[in-house]
């Protein structure tokens, strides 16, 4: 039977529910390092949470890039499927992945390809190790499933659709996740144009996190995301963010705090910055 975490788990939560009905668990270690791609995995070895696997963002959570891609393209979901079912994930799992950001995309290309049952720990394996749990070293070996995709197109807003079917800050409410420097334009440290798209507003994905990384009360992230334009008073709401990864932790957040039916701009302003016709903003 599946559970019905779909947004956020709690530590206590997640060993009970092990304790349960580990069988239809599927544990995924999401750790990354941007400018040291091997480095989470190299931590994952070192010491999990008992019985996760590994999903690497660059083999595994995104295609390889290309010239005009955006950094952290969005996989086929042939490929997709083929990588689920690598890490044993199918229909009747319940899915846990942790840490932030990167757990976020894999919830989200879940939720993509119409998998409901994926959730986040909230304040991931450090949470797990402040509580007395054990973590276990090398890798989880498991048997492949069937992965069945079933794509949820509602999901997505492209470049295309920004730029020409809706209009940020009018019938759009375009969020962009990245820091306030970033987002003004003041510095870029992964991209070659620093700026932003026009009519976007800002919600850096960090602000919803505690300073001990745990998730904001959905309260308080629910008022944060009013201040920005209340969401039904536009016609779609998006996010964006550098590659499509980090602003998937504010799609999450707002789902997280009942605010549906936001989409995620895969490509972000890697994607959108490699079109010198499209047309950018700063300050």
């Amino acid at each position: 039977m599946v559970m019905g975490f779909t947004t956020f788990i709690q530590v206590e939560e997640l060993k009970e529910a092990l304790r349960k009905n580990a069988s239809n668990i599927r544990i995924v270690d999401c750790r990354f390092d941007l400018d040291r791609p091997d480095a989470g995995e190299a931590l994952y070895l070192d010491g999990h949470i008992p019985g996760a696997v590994y999903a690497h963002l660059d083999r595994d959570l995104a295609a390889p890039p290309g010239e005009k891609t955006g950094r952290h393209p969005l996989p086929s979901e042939e490929d997709l499927a083929a990588t689920f079912s690598r890490l044993g994930i199918d229909a009747s799992k319940q899915v846990i992945a942790y840490d932030l950001p990167f757990a976020a995309r894999l919830w989200w290309l879940l939720r993509y390809l119409g998998h409901e049952h994926v959730a986040v720990l909230d304040g991931g394996i450090t949470a797990w190790i402040k509580a007395g749990n054990p973590v276990q070293r090398g890798r989880k070996l498991i048997p492949p499933t069937a992965f069945q995709p079933h794509v949820q197109p509602n999901r997505v807003i492209s470049a295309d659709e920004i730029q020409h079917s809706y209009q940020p800050g009018k019938d759009l409410l375009l969020i962009d996740s990245r820091s306030p420097e970033r987002y003004r334009g003041e510095m870029e440290p992964r991209d070659p144009v620093a700026a932003r798209i026009p009519g976007a507003v800002n919600r850096f994905w960090q602000d919803n996190l505690t300073a001990e990384g745990f998730m904001l009360p959905s309260a308080d992230i629910c008022q944060a995301f009013d201040a920005l334009g209340d969401p039904s008073s536009y016609s779609q709401t998006a996010a964006y963010c550098g590659s499509g990864v980090t602003a998937a932790v504010n799609v999450l957040a707002m789902e997280y705090a009942g605010i549906p039916q936001v989409r995620l701009y895969p490509g972000s302003w890697s994607h959108w910055c490699s079109d010198p016709s499209r047309p950018i903003a700063r300050g």
